[in-house]
């Protein structure tokens, strides 16, 4: 048995009788947080002997927090159909305790004097932690250069467009940006040339009217490729540390490496959530419930990425949390905007994968927990380990539930999956020791931190 001194802390909480996934296994034991931090992981051979509170989590699972790479909450500017406050509510509901933010706002986050206003706005608002990318244009090279490697997250490169107007498509920018970047560019790939020759004569076949399944035709696998394989290029040219967000399609996995361990690869790659879990069957269902960009595609590309992601070509996943409201969706394909709610929806999904043999546990803690820790160098995240900040998940793996308007916690109060039951049940999220989320009930006082990086 093994005994601690009695002391008087904040915050300390055993965590005992569970199933902990983490680094590749599963095993029973228990988890002492003291503080912000775990001070100690048990096997379930050895005996904690405490004076302090206890909670038994017999038959459940614990996973590390999940760090979700890309999000737009959509603060500021467009802050009635979400902000920090509530999406990041609606992220520790869903297990998701980290998370990186977007920098098509309203205003754009083009300089550092925006980005620190941000930070310190949601230094009061979020009760996750957070970090935010810098963004690119055209024109503010001068701005990217001054960014902090140890407290921002990455560089955020438009290169196609989508909501808000950052598309970088000049040349002598994109050369600057790859040759001289401080720290990870994070790019969005889809050819623009090619998106408005598609529209122009899919418009001129169809008129405003055209059906929302040939979204996936306007925003063609060509589309990406073209856009995808450039960056990787100028990433090769240059040695430039880039991360490809949301792929979706077969076609560009020749672009990925899996040959190496992740903490040594220099070029990284991401699927979201919903491009592994719909394709372009789904939109005669969906509508433009389902329209993103990049777009969802067809069967075989959902089955390209799942392999790639199992395979190790694709190293993260994340969601592209984009939420509009359900007025704006309802709109026809032309008016109706991409994107949509996910991030409290992320980690159940992944886990139907789990029920369906499709991949481990231990897989999805690896591209939701510990892969965007090594890919984005997180300090003290993304593992079960002593030391680390106190960021935890509990699942119960086996307690069905249907998603609902009662249940969604989004500020546009719907979701792709409404209607939908899920086999497995987000139960409680500790962000850094305080048990912030607890069967429905929130901490709603509780304020993350500011990510850090150790590079």
């Amino acid at each position: 048995m093994i005994k601690f001194a009695a002391q008087i802390y904040h915050n300390m909480i055993l965590l005992k009788n569970a199933n902990i996934v983490n680094e590749g296994h599963i095993f029973k034991g228990a988890i002492l947080i003291v503080g912000d931090k775990i001070q100690k992981v048990f096997k379930a051979d050895e005996k904690p002997d405490f004076d302090t509170e206890e909670i038994d989590l017999e038959g459940k699972y614990i996973f590390p927090g999940i760090i979700d790479d890309q999000v737009h909450f959509r603060d500021p500017g467009l802050t009635y159909k979400a902000d920090i406050q509530t999406e990041s509510r609606a992220a520790i509901a869903g297990g998701v305790t980290s998370y990186m933010d977007m920098p098509n706002n309203i205003p754009a986050i083009l300089t550092q004097e925006l980005l620190e206003i941000k930070y310190a706005d949601a230094a009061t608002k979020s009760m996750a932690n957070y970090s935010f990318y810098m963004g690119a244009s055209n024109d503010n090279l001068e701005e990217i250069l001054k960014t902090n490697p140890k407290n921002v997250c990455g560089i955020k490169v438009f290169m196609g467009s989508s909501t808000g107007n950052m598309l970088v498509d000049n040349p002598k920018t994109l050369e600057g940006i790859f040759s001289k970047a401080p720290i990870l560019v994070a790019t969005h790939c889809e050819d623009e040339t090619t998106i408005v020759a598609n529209t122009k004569a899919y418009k001129a076949k169809y008129g405003e009217d055209m059906p929302i399944k040939y979204h996936p035709e306007i925003r063609s696998a060509e589309a990406c490729y073209l856009s995808s394989s450039m960056a990787v290029k100028l990433a090769k040219k240059h040695n430039t540390r880039l991360h490809v967000l949301h792929l979706t399609t077969a076609k560009e996995m020749s672009l990925f490496d899996n040959s190496i361990p992740l903490k040594e690869k220099k070029i990284t790659a991401e699927v979201c959530v919903h491009h592994l879990v719909f394709n372009n069957s789904d939109y005669d269902k969906y509508g433009t419930r389902i329209k993103w960009n990049p777009a969802v595609k067809t069967e075989n590309d959902r089955i390209a990425l799942m392999q790639a992601l199992k395979d190790n070509k694709i190293d993260v996943v994340a969601t592209d949390h984009a939420p509009h409201t359900l007025e704006e969706k309802s709109n026809g394909y032309f008016q109706a905007p991409s994107g949509g709610p996910l991030v409290q929806h992320s980690l159940v999904s992944m886990l139907e994968f789990y029920h369906k043999d499709i991949l481990s546990l231990e897989k999805i803690a690896e591209k939701m927990c510990h892969a965007p820790a090594d890919c984005f160098q997180v300090e003290k995240r993304g593992y079960i380990r002593d030391g680390y900040f106190a960021d935890l998940v509990v699942v119960d793996i086996n307690n069905p539930w249907v998603a609902n308007k009662e249940n969604t916690y989004y500020k546009v109060g719907w979701s792709p999956f409404d209607g939908k039951e899920f086999k497995s049940q987000v139960l409680k999220t500790f962000v850094n020791g305080k048990l912030v989320f607890d069967e429905g009930k929130f901490d709603e006082e509780y304020r993350g931190m500011r990510l850090e990086f150790e590079r």
